[in-house]
């Protein structure tokens, strides 16, 4: 009896305080809400007096927002019934944000994510199993919903801006990689597959989180970093993948050193290091160290120097170059190297350490009286290595740090092949 007598006060005040509320929520927002509540006790979760109170709280809301909006419709169209197929059909009310299942049916998007969140993979119309759980918004419905709205004077159903789509399954996974799997299959399906990647990554926060790549074969994450390079060429993709954290597991996969996978990720590399704050995420995730250690070790030589030579502009780059023993690698590469390319890199490379950190101009000096590298590069090289080589001299030069053979040396060169 005293519990009965409990149990009806709370309710009363539950009741009470439902009235006086200041901020209602939208209707949307409380069926989501009491669906919530249903599914715990339907499911034997919790059959407390509290979850009771909240239930009988959200169904007096709905009751006030009801009679509110029957109010206010009072001057609309009497004929203005809402088409069933602009219904969602879990919530049977006028859908604010339209979106396709896999299935092909349309459902409002808060009340399709709340069922899939719930962990059901089926349609709830058709009750097919999902091959995966990716909503495309239906733009041509909420269009015919936004006209239906005008024409009856209807208020356009506002959208939800909260709402993310965070579901990530099994099946997407398996969709995830049936597309990574076409990026190495005919010409036409990498065109199709990269297509829908770059849509899925700009469209899903959850589907970009699938590009982390630390889990799986190795030849899904060299498919991972296939499709990684490829969706890198679109600018709006750089800023999404940098955000994504995929640069440190690229970078991983550089240093694990698998062949197959490699220059994929090096390219990816290159690709989002364009943009300035991936250029400083992948300094942050040890680019520089993992880069130089192939470069000593000869692998992907050019691959790498390309990215080094464009990570070396941020600061810790230039101090990681330095205290990794790189300039006298750089130099042995211009030394002994023939490819232009690659010295033109070198050169770039040597040129900002050069300016930036004056503990290195021993070796540059060094280099200078033993074998002449910088002096004949300022020759013999392309344009841009020319004058990367011609800017380290003059600094070492216009230093008194230089000895006056080493200054005898460079002036002999200059008198020999003009002016530095």
């Amino acid at each position: 009896m005293a519990r009965t007598c409990g149990m009806l006060e709370a309710i009363h005040t539950a009741a009470a305080a439902a009235s006086t509320v200041a901020a209602v929520p939208n209707s949307t927002e409380l069926k989501m809400e009491l669906q919530s509540l249903m599914n715990q006790i339907l499911d034997g979760e919790d059959h407390s007096l509290e979850i009771t109170v909240e239930v009988l709280k959200i169904l007096t809301a709905l009751e006030e927002l009801k009679k509110k909006s029957s109010d206010s419709l009072k001057v609309i169209d009497d004929n203005a019934i809402v088409p069933d197929e602009f219904k969602c059909p879990i919530s049977r009310e006028l859908m604010a944000d339209p979106v396709v299942l896999a299935t092909g049916q349309t459902y409002d998007r808060a009340f399709i994510l709340r069922w899939l969140n719930d962990g059901h993979r089926t349609c709830p119309q058709t009750r097919q199993v999902l091959s995966h759980t990716i909503l495309t918004p239906n733009h041509l419905v909420r269009e015919m919903i936004s006209h239906w709205c005008e024409k009856h004077g209807v208020e356009v159903p506002r959208l939800i801006s909260d709402v993310e789509d965070n579901v990530v399954g099994d099946a997407d996974r398996d969709y995830l990689n049936s597309l990574l799997e076409k990026m190495y299959s005919s010409l036409s399906d990498q065109k199709k597959a990269a297509k829908e990647l770059r849509l899925l990554t700009k469209r899903m926060p959850s589907f970009r989180a699938l590009f982390a790549l630390k889990s799986g074969t190795m030849e899904t994450r060299s498919n991972a970093a296939a499709a990684l390079f490829s969706l890198s060429t679109l600018d709006s993709n750089k800023i999404l993948i940098g955000k994504s954290g995929a640069l440190k597991a690229l970078i991983d996969l550089l240093e694990e050193g698998h062949l197959l996978v490699m220059k994929d990720a090096a390219s990816a590399i290159f690709n989002l290091c364009i943009v300035p704050d991936n250029k400083a995420r992948a300094v942050h995730d040890g680019a520089v160290r993992v880069i130089l250690k192939k470069i000593m070790e000869n692998v992907l030589v050019d691959e790498l120097l390309a990215i080094l030579a464009m990570l070396a502009s941020h600061q810790k780059a230039v101090e990681e170059t330095r205290e990794l023993g790189a300039v006298s690698c750089l130099l042995s590469i211009i030394r002994r190297g023939t490819s232009e390319r690659n010295k033109e890199y070198c050169a770039a490379i040597l040129h900002t350490v050069c300016l930036n950190d004056r503990t290195t101009w021993r070796e540059f000096k060094d280099e200078e009286n033993g074998n002449h590298t910088l002096s004949k590069l300022a020759v013999n090289g392309n344009s841009r290595a020319r004058r990367k080589a011609k800017g380290i001299l003059e600094r070492l030069i216009n230093t008194s740090s230089v000895s006056c053979k080493k200054l005898t040396c460079m002036f002999s060169y200059q008198a020999s092949f003009g002016p530095i």
